[in-house]
């Protein structure tokens, strides 16, 4: 028995065997689909076996709501966030919630996907642009099309005050000087809806209800893929993305496997996880999903987040006012 005791502590001090009494656990807060939330947790335990990962999903709303709820509380469950949109994650980065750390992938983003001072990375684009149907008179290329005659009372959007996204959108392209906020009152005028989430807008305008809608890339291209008489446009004045950051809370009791998830959400084997979900890898010199044009003739419109930040009351009450608080 000496000589076995003496034969494992050797192994032991010689690196060639270990003993883990429990696995490293992980709890990440997304707000990803069901389905993309496991093949992203899937593909992060294949790339680290020895750490268990628990995750709760729902809408970033909601999400946040619980987040904060735990925060007053005083016991943050969440030690790693992936959800929808930089501005949130601003919010909570100047509440100070969140944990600095500068990812070593990051030098292969583009500087205005991530936070500067490393408190949170993009992961991929989800950018929203023009659906039609194909049964619609007019083919549009560009955002002013939609204030066109031909477009009138068939213009459907998500509205600000249902989707994160959408409000994003309406920042965005507020900021667009050929736009602004009278591009919305043209579109009111116009006699444009705005009302609940991108799933309504898809299936208002693939039933024919209305021609033309704004809604995010993925959801008509999957569907058109399926033969629904979709078609989708990135117009010539740009479109804005929202791009689901990954961040890290500054509460974390995992902070060493939190990095690795970073590490990995932001690396070529996590962006082509995403990419195989059928999303833009917001990582440079990634291939495109099918049914997407080449990444340069997508042009992305710059958003500041803390801008949109300190701005977003005040331009909810600006959409409301042309659309209704509804």
């Amino acid at each position: 028995m000496k000589i076995i005791v003496a034969a494992l502590a050797g192994l032991l001090g010689a690196g060639l065997l270990s003993v883990s009494a429990h696995a490293a656990e992980l709890v990440l807060y997304t707000s990803q689909p069901n389905e993309d939330a496991q093949a992203t947790v899937d593909g992060f335990i294949a790339a680290n076996p020895d750490i268990k990962v628990d995750w709760v999903r729902d809408g970033t709303p909601k999400i946040m709501a619980k987040l904060e709820s735990e925060i007053q509380a005083g016991n943050p469950v969440a030690d790693v966030l992936l959800i929808a949109d930089m501005v949130t994650l601003e919010r909570l980065k100047e509440a100070g919630k969140l944990m600095a750390y500068k990812s070593p992938e990051a030098v292969n983003y583009d500087a205005a996907l991530y936070d500067a001072d490393g408190y949170y990375y993009s992961t991929k684009l989800i950018t929203t642009g023009i659906v039609y149907n194909t049964a619609a008179s007019m083919k549009p290329t560009s955002w002013q099309d939609l204030t066109k005659p031909e477009a009138k009372g068939l213009v459907v959007m998500p509205s600000p005050l249902a989707s994160g996204a959408a409000l994003i959108h309406a920042q965005t392209l507020a900021g667009v000087g050929s736009l602004g906020w009278d591009f919305y009152k043209s579109l009111a005028g116009n006699g444009a809806v705005a009302a609940g989430g991108n799933g309504q807008v898809l299936k208002s305008v693939a039933s024919g209800e209305k021609a033309y809608g704004m809604v995010v890339d993925y959801m008509p291209i999957r569907e058109k893929a399926k033969g629904a008489p979709l078609e989708f446009v990135f117009p010539k004045e740009g479109v804005s993305a929202v791009t689901e950051p990954v961040a890290i809370l500054s509460t974390t009791k995992h902070a060493d496997a939190a990095k690795k998830f970073v590490d990995y959400a932001l690396s070529v084997k996590g962006q082509e996880g995403f990419l195989k979900l059928g999303y833009i890898p917001a990582r440079n010199g990634m291939t495109l999903p099918a049914g997407f044009p080449p990444r340069d003739s997508i042009k992305v419109l710059p958003l500041n987040a803390a801008v949109a930040l300190k701005n977003s009351d005040q331009d909810l009450k600006t959409f409301s006012s042309f659309y209704g608080s509804k």
